[in-house]
């Protein structure tokens, strides 16, 4: 079990372009004020709402926790950008889903209570490492829900070779191939068809998207597994977590990996998984 949280330093992420998270943020500030914690903000958000922050790299570096005000979205952002620090996470939920920040504003006081008192538990989300190698040069970034490699105009397909362990296991042709956490089994995978994974596995959830052949079907697999990315296409596109892209060619390898470490997001005790999937996606209501 993780040793309880020392919560003296508080770094704050809000969701970019929504001024009117100003409110939120300070009355999250002060709750946490009232513990005695210093509340740190990162630059960017800190401009959008007129106060002072620090750059982002100092921001994680100093900050016990770092707290996410905005939607999943947001929160996935900063999962990603802030890997290297290893810092738990935890998600207010100004969004409308809410898969994972699942803390809504009306909670905030009440939960920053139970952190305190050691009312809370944290999840370790399996984030996925690409190398994305080109000629002399190679560029290594996180995902927390999926890497998508995709066709660069709605008018083209492409064609992807996929390898397991260096081993040919299948050429996938359509619109693309998504490599999704578990996690992110609720995002675009599933919206392509792909099953819904329990997020604490670990596996790869290969889902090929519109595939030009009705043999083609999603693959779960061992996330111990290393999975190899080539294609003959003159351009497509690698695409992570819906906010990075990158050009893919046949000049280029995409490697993917089970990240070393994974995502630590705080929740409540109570919160349960299967609880979430019936209340966001309406399971088991008569319509």
């Amino acid at each position: 079990m993780e040793a309880e949280l020392d919560i003296k330093r508080v770094g704050i992420v809000l969701r970019p372009s929504t001024p009117e998270l100003k409110t939120l943020f300070f009355q999250v500030k002060g709750i946490f004020e009232r513990y005695g914690a210093e509340v740190l903000i990162d630059s960017i958000s800190a401009g959008m709402i007129g106060v002072l922050g620090q750059d982002f790299t100092s921001m994680c570096e100093a900050s016990d926790i770092l707290v996410c005000i905005g939607g999943d979205g947001t929160l996935i952002s900063l999962a990603r950008r802030s890997y290297k620090y290893h810092k738990p996470i935890l998600g207010i939920n100004a969004g409308t889903l809410g898969f994972l920040a699942d803390i809504n504003p009306s909670e905030i006081e009440g939960f920053i209570d139970k952190l305190y008192s050691g009312e809370y538990r944290i999840d370790e989300r399996m984030m996925i490492k690409g190398i994305l190698k080109g000629k002399g040069d190679e560029k290594v970034f996180y995902s927390f829900n999926d890497i998508v490699i995709s066709r660069p105009s709605i008018s083209k397909m492409v064609k992807v070779d996929a390898y397991i362990d260096k081993k040919w296991f299948n050429t996938y042709y359509g619109d693309g191939l998504i490599i999704s956490t578990p996690t992110g089994s609720t995002a675009y995978n599933l919206a392509s068809g792909g099953p819904v994974t329990f997020p604490l596995t670990d596996a790869f959830i290969l889902t090929p998207i519109c595939p030009h052949s009705l043999t083609q079907r999603p693959l779960v697999m061992p996330a111990n597994f290393e999975i190899e990315i080539k294609t003959p296409e003159k351009i497509s596109l690698v695409i992570i977590d819906g906010q990075e892209k990158y050009e893919f060619g046949p000049n280029n390898t995409l490697i993917i990996q089970k990240a070393s470490i994974g995502a630590r997001l705080i929740h409540r005790i109570e919160r349960n998984y299967f609880d979430v999937l019936r209340d966001k996606l309406s399971w088991g209501q008569c319509r």
